[in-house]
């Protein structure tokens, strides 16, 4: 029988503690399936949708394990190894492990480029008991012969479809290889497309499989729009929603995503010339000043991030209320990414897609995959109602480049018609 509550879950003391603390009473249904088994010692391969609380399925059995079975890991070993596609998401699964683990005795650190190295081959040489890593840094120092992994006991892969995006699959198997046979292993994705479960099953052993919402790929509590408008139109428009969202009640801080780093700055400087408090995130900024940029969005002092793709997973902000796709992806797949980053943890949330004639190939894309089409807002001084018309007649865009075929991730129906329904708030939860 599936738990209702945190408390008829066999945690350990401390770990009930803090949940107390935190006023986490009521699992979400990832949390509900896949914590029991994992405490069972079963492998896991678990799907739920993007801020469904995925980190806190697998940090609360594992942190359960390090204090029940207690040990000194040997030096330059880790008895876990989270493995996350980008810095932004090591840093908020190892806050989680920091969070949910506050009176649990553990040591743990993370592996990731864009910084020196010295830090992280330091904080190795005694060995972690959680050590969090992206794929390229942890090769660098296990190469160098500064990190061993003979010792896992718990091995997790997370955000696999974005792993496999971001072309770290040559690195995840050559990771995997170095791993004992004897571990639990858990991989968690949004999405199953047919080479994640491939790449599942070369992974782990008899796993249980927990999926939640799977062929849904949108949260329910996101109103999406798509405005038709030229590129001229869209910064005008982006500016209207951007004041509109300044004077909105509850959740005011906005994330408008671009294509590209230089659009990422330059919308980012247009803003601010427009009294707008903006700053942008891509990879090409510095991991210091990244941190700076989330940190002073996070606080609200920044309300405004412009970002490219690289934010689209990893940065878990509770108060987001509105996204903006500037530029509509071209991978289909980041649209359902970038939109989970409002509507987070029961909140409310609304997307706002702007397209453009050359984006409707895009557009198309984006409805397959979603197998729903985006409503059309009309309601703005820049809709033009003839781009909307040719969009709706099938025409063609002004430029004919499709979006990367061949990679559908999301099957089964996501709904029909409308912006996604909006529900009342649950019982509180534990969080990414």
């Amino acid at each position: 029988m599936t738990p209702t509550t945190f408390e008829a879950m066999p945690l350990a003391a401390p770990l009930h503690r803090v949940l107390r603390e935190l006023d986490y009473h009521t699992p979400s249904p990832i949390q509900a399936q896949a914590i029991p088994l994992l405490l069972e010692g079963r492998d896991l391969l678990g799907c739920a949708q993007t801020g469904t609380g995925k980190t806190a399925s697998f940090a609360l059995p594992i942190l359960n394990a390090l204090h029940e079975r207690p040990r000194h890991a040997t030096p330059k070993s880790a008895r876990t190894l989270v493995l996350t596609p980008t810095r932004e998401l090591a840093v908020q699964v190892a806050k989680s492990f920091g969070t949910y683990g506050k009176h649990v005795r553990f040591r743990q650190t993370m592996i990731y480029g864009g910084v020196g190295q010295n830090p992280q081959v330091a904080a190795m040489r005694g060995g972690v008991d959680v050590l969090v890593a992206t794929p390229g840094r942890l090769l660098d120092l296990i190469e160098q012969r500064h990190v061993d992994l003979s010792g896992v006991e718990f091995f997790v892969l997370d955000e696999v479809d974005r792993m496999l995006d971001m072309g770290f699959l040559r690195d995840v198997k050559k990771i995997v290889a170095m791993l004992p046979v004897k571990r639990q292993s858990l991989f968690f994705s949004a999405t199953l497309a047919p080479n994640i479960v491939q790449l599942a099953e070369t992974i782990l052993r008899q796993p249980a499989r927990v999926s939640i919402q799977p062929e849904t790929t949108t949260a329910e509590r996101i109103e999406q729009k798509v405005c038709f408008v030229t590129k001229d139109a869209k910064r005008p428009l982006l500016e209207r929603l951007l004041a509109d969202q300044s004077q909105a009640d509850g959740a005011r801080l906005t994330i408008v995503f671009s294509r590209t780093k230089h659009g990422a700055n330059k919308l980012a400087k247009s803003l601010c010339a427009a009294g707008f408090q903006a700053d942008a995130i891509h990879g090409n900024k510095s991991q210091a000043q990244r941190e700076k940029a989330l940190d002073r969005f996070r606080k609200g002092l920044t309300p405004v991030l412009v970002a490219t793709d690289v934010a689209a997973r990893g940065v878990d902000v509770k108060d987001v209320g509105l996204v903006v796709n500037y530029d509509l992806p071209n991978e289909p797949e980041a649209y359902v990414h970038r939109i989970g980053r409002t509507g987070r943890a029961g909140a409310e949330g609304l997307s706002v897609s702007f397209c453009s004639d050359e984006e409707f190939d895009y557009l198309r894309e984006i409805e397959k995959i979603i197998r729903m089409p985006v409503p059309v807002w009309t309601n703005h001084d820049h809709h033009d109602p003839s781009l909307a018309e040719r969009y709706a007649r099938g025409g063609r865009g002004s430029v004919q480049q499709r979006p990367q075929q061949g990679r559908r991730t999301f099957g089964g129906g996501g709904g029909g018609g409308g912006g996604g329904a909006r529900g009342g708030r649950r019982p509180s939860r534990a969080g990414r």
